[in-house]
């Protein structure tokens, strides 16, 4: 498609020795409407370099004169905005791994498949606009969030990752900061830290925040069913499978895949997890034809993968792709500091699901929870300050902490406490409304909740009434 003459084509610059495919490439992205520049060694581009900006630099590893990760180099060392796509020879993982790890925003393995080049160029350059762009002006310094009062700038999910503290607003910058190129991301902290948070927020900083973001639960999805969810399956590859249907990876093309508990995948789909991130396409359970997928990968854990490679329990050359960026999400105990901030937003929450006012947090109530170990982190906290909402009696909040068997036999995993919470808030109601002979106006009353608010939770916790929905709602 021809520029119109308000308009100027994305500028990029390619490096490889090779004349041939340097000639291949600049002719595919030419017809793309791309404005093309090309050089055959280190020194010719940076003299390209010296005398324009562009929007992306396409570059082969190994240049005649030196490494094409110098120019990766030098653009970083000047704040340059240009995105840098690295080309390594097939079979140079290890390659890969060590551009995206110092700062390229993806790669291509030799020889480079034309239909991917043109998928990841396009990515590369999309964040500063369109294939053409209007008004065009001189590329600026990255952005990145640093001082608090640039925060506001940012998307929603970032801000939904709510603390100030040091350890926080570390996390808050990597995210921005990697946000920018493909490289997979691992996401590491304990269970309730809030790692799909993390996650998302990375996808909503990136030039894929329209596209879809997945999340999967690799614990969740029984063995003989992984394939066909992450890959697709034709019909009659199964029993049951009446229709084609699209796994995880197709459904999100052009986004974010988010792999959470990435550490429970057996190591037989680890192999097929590796393959499809590799080789950047799939194959549908039953079909003989390989699907192209153009996906971010961020995955999650909790356990020590480390450990895991070393006892066997998954796979060294998986956790090399998967680790290229590290963000660990600090626990609850690290960062204390948030917790006045973390108590306001989740009864904010809270109110909103119950359709009820925003209750007051009271000093008292936060020293209690100050003192309170917190082992499930804000998945804790949050299970908490549920719990004080639907026991308050309309007064002052309070916290109880359940002593007793609670104490004396806490969850045997911090899994275990939603249910076990919820299980005694389901107690409480259940005694109230049989106390009031499943009158819910009434069972609300003694409760200090509104009508609605009983409904609610009768509903959340999956309280069966004698009278079903014509429960009795008349006043005592």
């Amino acid at each position: 498609m021809p520029a119109s003459p308000s308009q100027s084509p994305a500028q990029i610059l390619i490096v490889d020795d090779e004349p041939d495919l340097r000639a291949l490439y600049e002719l595919t992205l030419s017809r793309e409407g791309y404005h093309v520049d090309a050089a055959a060694c280190l020194a010719e581009a940076r003299h390209w370099l010296a005398e324009k900006r562009y929007d992306a630099v396409i570059t082969d590893m190994r240049l005649p004169d030196g490494l094409g990760m110098e120019l990766l180099t030098d653009l970083q060392a000047h704040q340059r905005a240009e995105r840098c796509v690295v080309m390594t020879a097939y079979g140079s993982a290890e390659n890969a791994v060590e551009a995206l790890k110092a700062g390229a925003f993806d790669y291509l393995t030799k020889p480079v498949d034309l239909k991917q080049f043109r998928t990841v160029v396009a990515s590369a350059i999309q964040d500063t606009g369109q294939i053409f762009k209007s008004g065009r002006s001189t590329p600026g310094l990255v952005k990145t969030v640093g001082a608090p009062d640039r925060l506001d700038s940012v998307p929603a999910s970032l801000r939904r990752l709510v603390g100030e503290s040091e350890p926080m607003r570390q996390v808050k910058q990597r995210i921005v900061k990697v946000a920018r190129s493909m490289a997979p991301v691992l996401v590491r902290g304990e269970s309730g830290t809030g790692k799909e948070l993390v996650a998302r927020a990375i996808h909503a900083c990136s030039h894929r925040v329209d596209a879809p973001f997945v999340a999967v639960n690799c614990g969740a999805i029984p063995e003989n069913l992984l394939e066909a969810e992450f890959f697709g399956a034709k019909k009659g590859s199964y029993t049951g499978a009446t229709q084609d249907r699209d796994g995880y990876f197709q459904a999100a093309r052009k986004g974010t895949l988010f792999l959470d508990e990435i550490g429970d995948l057996p190591l037989a789909m680890q192999s097929k997890l590796l393959r499809a991130i590799q080789e950047r396409s799939v194959r549908p359970l039953g079909s003989t034809q390989e699907d192209a997928v153009d996906v971010r990968i961020v995955s999650a854990t909790h356990k020590d993968l480390a450990a895991d490679v070393a006892a066997g329990r998954f796979r060294q050359d998986l956790f090399f792709r998967l680790n290229v960026i590290e963000i660990a999400v600090p626990p609850l105990r690290e960062r204390r500091g948030d917790l006045p901030a973390l108590c306001e937003a989740l009864l904010v929450k809270i109110a909103q699901e119950s359709d009820m006012p925003v209750p007051a947090l009271s000093s008292a109530l936060l020293a209690q929870l100050a003192a309170h170990p917190l082992n499930g982190n804000v998945r804790e906290l949050e299970n908490l300050l549920h719990r004080a909402v639907a026991l308050s009696d309309g007064s002052e909040l309070q916290v109880d902490f359940v002593p007793g068997p609670s104490s004396a036999n806490p969850p045997a995993a911090t899994g275990d406490l939603q249910s076990y919470l919820d299980q005694q808030e389901r107690e409480v109601l259940i005694k109230t409304l049989n106390e009031t002979g499943f009158n819910r106006t009434a069972a609300a009353a003694r409760l200090g909740l509104n009508l609605r608010q009983i409904r609610y939770r009768i509903a959340r916790l999956n309280i069966t009434t004698p009278f079903g929905d014509d429960a009795h709602d008349d006043t005592a």
